[in-house]
């Protein structure tokens, strides 16, 4: 009896090799509309093709997936060609994709498309009239899951940075058809309340039926007419919703929300402390400007005291006083030097000095005789010495030529 039960790997082998040789499934070409899809590391494309009624997994890898001329989107129509084959670990069937093509826009992204070119024609995505956030939130309001991931990354986040923050959850339906009135519905709600000075809208990462809700027209809306200034999270870096292009600021994930909407504590501290060190700078400089504005003022006042005035004048008197010492000592040096020149020079023409040398004045009469025409025979001479004169009578005169 046992041996009639295959095992599920049997089966599913089976089942691979009833594809694998089946020549209609070799070569397959498809059309559908793109959802979910993902570029890994590797280059490896993954994603879900669909229509309306059924859908196939779908990998192109990276070999094929590199001469794709375009980075496809959900939402995107698509022509692929591949082989359609059993993946065994789930027992599911995919297409392997060669090559792809773009057909055209989807349902929903033209949908998409129709609904951002209305609203940006009414001015919803105006920059001008975006508001800026708070720079200190004291309360921080989430429009998401209760139960999703965004709210824990959001909350997490929040804490760790900013911890004085108070946070309000408004829980809504984010995914399926319901969602778009709750989400709008919880953004009004928190106008309402008007607790909140900054609200923070949206969910994690899916396909672009996931995210739907944020492409609706109520949701936008309701973002517009907000008076808190909103922030929307909706999925990944690489999804843009309608919310993305209304909302007051756009961030790339939950957790890149939470962060636009709290200031870093650390840097707080840091700034803090560096504007208590700068303060005390200022302090202290402001302190030592008075301190020697205050000692200028008492030099000022010193200068208007008559004792210091008469002090001044004294100092000014002792400091003339010595001034005419020293010129009057000057002069007088000048003048005892001017003295010893003309003495100098009446001594080298007293004729008394030029006997101290061992010459003699002659005289007759009186008179001093300066040429031998002046003397004749029988004159009486009187010859000066330096120490006594000689009386003699001349015998003879002899002319010196």
């Amino acid at each position: 009896m046992p041996d009639r039960y295959l095992t599920v790997t049997a089966l599913t082998k089976y089942i691979k090799y009833k594809f694998d040789h089946d020549h209609h499934l070799e070569d397959v070409l498809l059309e559908g509309e793109i959802s979910n899809f993902k570029h890994n590391s590797r280059g490896h494309f993954y994603f879900t093709l669909k229509d309306a009624t059924a859908q196939i997994s779908a990998t192109m890898f990276s070999s094929s997936a590199s001469k794709v001329k375009f980075e496809p989107q959900d939402g995107m129509k698509v022509y692929v060609k591949g082989t359609v084959s059993v993946y065994e670990p789930s027992g599911t069937y995919q297409i392997n994709c060669r090559s792809m093509e773009i057909s055209g826009l989807g349902d929903l992204m033209v949908a998409y498309e129709k609904l951002k070119k209305e609203l940006e024609e009414l001015g919803l995505f105006n920059p001008a009239l975006k508001n800026p956030l708070p720079r200190f939130p004291k309360t921080i309001g989430v429009v998401t899951s209760p139960t999703g991931a965004a709210i824990r990354d959001i909350i997490n986040t929040i804490t760790r940075r900013y911890p004085l923050a108070k946070i309000i959850l408004y829980p809504a339906i984010v995914q399926g058809e319901s969602a778009k009135d709750d989400v709008a519905k919880q953004i009004k709600k928190a106008n309402l309340d008007n607790l909140c000075d900054v609200l923070i809208v949206g969910r994690g990462g899916g396909s672009i039926e996931d995210l739907w809700a944020f492409n609706e027209k109520v949701v936008a809306f309701a973002i517009y007419e907000s008076k808190i200034p909103i922030i929307s999270a909706v999925g990944h870096e690489i999804d843009f919703t309608i919310a993305d292009f209304v909302a007051d600021v756009r961030a790339a994930t939950p957790t890149a929300a939470a962060e636009l909407a709290t200031p870093n504590v650390e840097i707080l501290k840091q700034n803090i402390e560096y504007n208590i060190e700068l303060l005390s700078k200022k302090i202290k400089r402001y302190f030592e400007d008075k301190r020697l504005k205050l000692l200028n003022i008492d030099k000022l006042l010193d200068s208007k005291n008559p004792k210091e005035t008469l002090k001044h004048k004294k100092d000014i008197l002792n400091n003339l006083s010595k001034e005419l010492k020293n010129q009057i000592l000057n002069l007088l040096v000048q003048k005892k030097h001017l003295f010893e020149l003309k003495k100098n020079k009446l001594e080298s023409l007293n004729p008394l000095m030029i006997m101290d040398r061992g010459y003699s004045i002659l005289e007759i009469d009186g008179k001093i005789i300066t040429d031998i025409k002046e003397v004749k025979k029988d004159d009486t001479l009187k010859t000066k010495l330096k120490n006594g004169e000689i009386i003699s009578k001349v015998v003879e005169v002899h002319d010196g030529k």
